[in-house]
């Protein structure tokens, strides 16, 4: 019986590929546990709705300067080294002091240390596709996404805890069991990888200098980034996609319950059908789309984003199958979506310098990114309608940005030939 096509690409990973994708439902599944309740853990714990907010502030800011520092980082340590020390630091650690936490300090101090995702952020990417075939990058990515789709079915665990124990020490059970896992999936990945041809010659380069010396050339990185249209267009493709989805997922369950009049308890069943529905379309669809450039699936993915936008604020109150079906095209679309960015980010980089240029680019997506939370709250204020109207816009933009990447893709490719 022949394999689908992402069950034939998951069995024949090999490498890094496999190390990188293999263990990642111990980092997943955990998440998923915990991550609906944490704010209500807080709030148990006597912190204040400002503190919870300050916590994020607190964390956004850390990444910020960790962001500027990843690429250096990633370079002077090694892929797979970084990629191991930070995982322990961004997840063991928050874990293990959440599990404890007595108050807003510990969820300050967790908060922070989380930031240093930045770090393995930058590292993992460089692991998982500097010596893997280009032609499973599509993959690779979709099964991360699988993943965590796959492992949002654990979450009612979670709640059936809740009702047995009470809030508060199931809490301190899923941080610790998650710190046991997320210890697991790093010691895993290192043990199943091995650093990159790339991560070795940046690491030689790197020999006897500072990480603050590794600083010195990116004014001439940065240069290049502005001169390189491709690489512009990735950032403006990925700027769009983190504002959309902070907003989305900011905003969507105010305007779904205070607009469209759904009770809060009903929400998690259309987060199921968004699972569902991403799921079914990376079996079913994604492996017939991989032939195509990847032009045309971006655009028909953002402007499928944008239409499930339009539905949204179109939906009247109680209007449920309409809400359904916004929820189907968002659905299909962030599953076109996902992984075409991050296989474009690979694509358009550079790939001797792709763990500065891409500090550079997520430094970028965190400063621009950040006011919109702000943006979008005080747009909300206003009219629940007004973020996704925000939305809508960014999605169409971001639908031509993809037509002038593979546009500019193909004439490079094809430099007699500016044929869309």
């Amino acid at each position: 019986m022949k394999l689908h096509p992402l069950f034939h690409s998951l069995v024949n990973f090999k490498g890094n590929a496999r190390g990188c994708v293999y263990p990642e439902p111990l980092n997943a599944i955990p998440v998923n546990l915990f991550a609906p309740y944490v704010s209500v853990f807080m709030l148990a714990l006597g912190v204040t709705e400002a503190q919870i907010g300050l916590t994020v502030s607190a964390s956004w800011a850390v990444q910020l300067v960790l962001s500027i520092f990843s690429g250096t980082i990633t370079d002077k340590l090694g892929r797979r080294k970084a990629t191991l020390i930070f995982d322990l630091v961004s997840y063991v650690i928050p874990a293990l002091i959440s599990a404890v936490a007595q108050n807003f300090w510990y969820f300050l101090g967790a908060a922070i240390f989380s930031s240093f995702i930045r770090i393995p952020q930058n590292s993992w990417m460089c692991l998982a596709v500097e010596d893997t075939d280009p032609d499973q990058l599509i993959d690779v990515f979709s099964w991360v996404y699988i993943a965590g789709l796959l492992s949002a079915f654990f979450a009612p665990v979670a709640g059936v805890l809740i009702k047995s124990l009470t809030l508060i020490p199931t809490m301190r059970i899923l941080f610790i069991f998650a710190a046991i896992c997320f210890t697991v999936k790093a010691l895993i990945t290192y043990r199943l990888t091995s650093e990159t041809r790339q991560g070795l010659i940046r690491m030689e380069a790197m020999k006897g200098k500072s990480i603050f010396s590794g600083m010195e050339g990116y004014r001439k990185i940065l240069k290049q980034v502005l001169h390189t249209p491709k690489t512009l267009y990735t950032t403006g493709i990925m700027l769009i996609m983190s504002i959309c989805l902070l907003i989305n997922s900011t905003f969507w369950s105010v305007i779904v319950t205070e607009k469209i009049m759904i009770p809060v308890h009903n929400i998690s069943i259309f987060v199921f059908v968004n699972s569902i529905i991403m799921l079914l379309f990376y079996f079913v669809v994604s492996p017939r789309i991989k032939k195509f450039h990847y032009k045309i699936p971006m655009m028909l993915g953002f402007w499928g984003f944008a239409l499930s936008q339009l539905l949204l604020i179109f939906t009247p109150v109680n209007g449920y199958l309409l809400l359904v079906i916004s929820i189907v095209f968002e659905g299909c679309a962030l599953a076109m979506i996902n992984p075409l960015v991050d296989q474009l980010i690979v694509l358009t980089i550079d790939a001797e310098e792709r763990a500065r240029i891409q500090s550079i680019l997520y430094v970028a997506v965190i400063v621009i990114t950040t006011p919109f939370g702000w943006i979008a709250g005080n747009l909300s204020a206003l009219n629940k309608t007004l973020p996704f109207i925000l939305n809508l816009i960014l999605l169409i933009v971001g639908g031509v940005l993809a037509w002038l990447a593979g546009r500019e893709d193909k004439s490079q490719k094809n430099p007699a030939s500016f044929t869309a």
